[in-house]
């Protein structure tokens, strides 16, 4: 009998309820969920070891590196899931090894059996549910600053007591402040990136991308690792090799470190759901450096390359060596285009602009704020979040096209490629349409915010700001739960409503936080501006 699968965290689940089939929608096989599931258990059993033992640092990465390999489109690789159960088990063993053959066993230490929380009271399910798809996307972040040697102990000591949480017969009233909690500790481990980014790689600062390819052998990187982007530029220089980058990759042209290195020439393609079709027959090799990866197409099978959490069966995957000479030899193999390819984005556009962090904008904050008092400018939107293959989503690219001349857009993750090549002109001095980075770059939003309601004198939820997001995986989740720390309000979320969130849940976010479902760009528009 074919194993049937249980899987809701992303947008796109099937028939807004689950995939429940032998394969998800995002090409996820029944028994690679099922190991993802006992990967997850075996993570809140270490939680559970680690709750009256001495964790170290390898603890503390195996959690991340566990967390960050069950978030969507990330590892679809049985082979490397069991070696990593397997680590984890070593680990719990290595610390509490008393716990082997007790004669009193507490069962905290035991692998979690995820169809407990899955069968569990639609409620509880449903706040389980976002603790443990919220904390997935928040070690995605975590793991991204601890390569950079970026490290918090309040927030590594959330994942263990988040991952304990799971295992327990909780009430919703003692589930809730953890919810919420996920967002608290998120806002910090946004910090802590921005921290590591900024500090290794400079401020980022407002840079025209162009789309064209030049001819000649090149690399395509996508993802959103900019430590591994950093290393193939260096081992690529003087290789006659020139490095684009794809997707959530594309604000890497804004750091300074990354812009000094002249053969990272421009962005390739557009958001992560169309490489199937954009890779198809490439000249170039694809490395995939995080999550974002579809199952891979015979059209250019032999040259996609993963490395850190990524991993697909019969994939080459660069190791902790970071020697990327594979990828060279075949980029050097392919040769590229034999003349310039004029590419364009999905409106037609052929450049981008990125850069436009918290250190910009706030650079120019007397600009924006005399902009607002004089009436130049009447509104901002914040429209962002994740990109995805459901029909609907073109409601963000009418949205921006119909937000009248006085406004500005505010623009971060892969959701942006749905507009991000419309010229809107300027308003005030400065673009209408400023993309702020990575989705983990929310968090130069807030601060935006943050600042300009201190010049007003006022709530954020009082300011002329309306966010309209759109969410596919756990980052976005752990975001969302990040603005509902904040107290904001009035969220506009798309193109579908998470289907883990049942409707007691959802019945809460409505009256405490006023979240509304989006439905068309005029009617919203009309509700927002009135």
């Amino acid at each position: 009998m074919d194993q049937k699968m249980f899987c809701f965290q992303c947008e796109q689940t099937a028939g807004c309820k689950g995939c429940m089939g032998n394969a998800g929608v995002c090409g996820k096989k029944a028994d690679t969920a099922a190991l993802q599931d006992k990967l997850t258990g075996a993570l809140i059993g270490l939680a559970g070891a680690c709750a009256n033992n001495e964790k170290t640092e390898m603890t503390d990465h195996l959690i991340l590196e566990g967390l960050f390999t069950t978030v969507t489109n990330v590892n679809f690789n049985n082979e490397t899931i069991l070696q990593l159960i397997d680590r984890v088990h070593e680990e719990k063993n290595r610390i509490s090894p008393g716990c082997t053959g007790c004669g009193a066993p507490c069962g905290q230490t035991e692998d979690y059996d995820m169809s407990k929380l899955w069968n569990a009271d639609e409620d509880i399910r449903s706040l389980k549910s976002l603790i443990l798809f919220g904390i997935r996307g928040m070690a995605a972040y975590a793991y991204h600053a601890m390569v950079l040697g970026y490290t918090d102990d309040t927030v590594n000591a959330f994942f263990y007591r988040a991952l304990f949480v799971l295992g327990l017969d909780w009430t919703m009233e003692q589930l809730l402040p953890v919810v919420l909690q996920v967002g608290e500790v998120n806002l910090k481990c946004m910090e802590l990136l921005d921290k590591a980014n900024t500090e290794t790689f400079g401020t980022p600062a407002p840079t025209m991308v162009p789309l064209t390819v030049e001819k000649g052998p090149f690399i395509v990187v996508t993802g959103h690792d900019l430590y591994d982007l950093k290393l193939l530029l260096e081992q690529t220089k003087d290789k006659g090799i020139n490095v684009y980058t794809h997707g959530e990759m594309l604000p890497a042209h804004a750091y300074p470190l990354l812009k000094d290195y002249p053969h990272l020439k421009g962005n390739f393609g557009t958001a992560w759901q169309n490489q199937q079709k954009e890779f198809a027959n490439i000249p170039a090799p694809v490395l995939f450096t995080t999550n974002c990866l579809m199952p891979v197409k015979d059209s250019y099978a032999d040259r996609v390359f993963t490395t850190e959490v990524v991993s697909y069966p019969g994939m080459v995957h660069i190791g902790e060596d970071k020697d990327f000479a594979p990828v060279i030899k075949k980029a050097l193999e392919l040769g590229g285009y034999d003349k310039d390819m004029e590419f364009t984005g999905i409106n037609g556009g052929h450049q981008v602009t990125t850069g436009f962090s918290h250190g910009t904008v706030l650079s120019v904050a007397d600009q924006v704020i005399d902009a607002v008092k004089s009436g130049a400018i009447r509104h901002f939107f914040l429209v962002g979040g994740c990109d995805g293959a459901r029909p609907g989503r073109n409601y963000y690219t009418e949205f921006v096209k119909q937000t009248p001349s006085d406004t500005v857009i505010l623009t971060l993750a892969c959701g942006k490629y749905r507009f991000n090549d419309l010229d809107l002109g300027t308003i005030g001095g400065l673009p209408r349409l400023m993309d702020m980075g990575q989705c983990n770059d929310a968090y130069s939003a807030i601060k935006v915010a943050a600042a300009l309601a201190d010049a007003f004198g006022c709530g954020v939820n009082d300011l002329p700001l309306s966010m309209v997001l759109s969410w596919y995986e756990q980052k976005a989740v752990c975001i969302l739960l990040t603005l509902l720390h904040l107290g904001i309000k009035n969220i506009f979320l798309g193109p579908s409503l998470p289907a883990f969130v049942s409707p007691n849940v959802l019945n809460y976010l409505v009256e405490n936080y006023n979240i509304s479902p989006i439905s068309t760009p005029e009617e919203d528009l009309k509700k927002i501006l009135g």
